[in-house]
C-alpha cells in the first residue's frame, strides 16, 4: 500500500503553502484557494511521489505536537546552515547512527519537519 498524502489542517494556508514550496522544495500541484468553501493546496515533489495536502480550517487547525514529517536531503549540515543563515530556527544536528544525520524545524502550524541525510559512508 502506498501513502496518498499527509493532510494538515491550517489556519495559515498561504504561509504553509509558501513554507512547503520554499523550505521543503515541493511544488504546488493543485491550488484550490479560490474555492471559498474548501480552500485546499496539494504540494508534491518533482516525481509526484510525495504529497502534502494543506486544508484551511480556522475552526480546528493542527496546533503541533505528536507529529513529525521527514524529508530526505543530500547534505543535512549544509541545508541546516542555509536555513539558519536565512533566519529560520533549526534544531541541533542529530546523529542517530554512523550512517544518518538530521535536524528539525517547525512549519507555520507547529508541525515538526525533519530534514534527514541517510547513506553516509564513514
Amino acid at each position: 500500500m502506498k501513502m496518498a498524502h499527509v493532510t494538515i489542517m491550517t489556519a495559515h494556508l498561504d504561509e504553509s503553502a509558501a513554507f512547503y514550496e520554499e523550505i521543503v522544495g515541493l511544488r504546488i500541484e493543485r491550488d484550490m484557494r479560490s474555492d471559498s468553501a474548501h480552500q485546499i493546496v496539494f504540494l508534491t515533489n518533482a516525481a509526484g511521489e510525495t504529497c502534502v495536502e494543506l486544508v484551511k480550517n480556522e475552526d480546528a487547525p493542527y496546533t503541533g505536537g505528536g507529529l513529525l514529517i521527514g524529508f530526505e536531503v543530500e547534505d543535512a549540515a549544509a541545508y541546516r546552515e542555509k536555513l539558519v543563515d536565512s533566519g529560520m530556527q533549526a534544531g541541533e544536528m542529530v546523529f542517530p547512527n554512523p550512517h544518518a544525520r538530521f535536524f528539525c524545524v517547525k512549519d507555520p502550524n507547529g508541525v515538526e519537519i525533519q530534514f534527514v541525510q541517510e547513506g553516509i559512508d564513514e
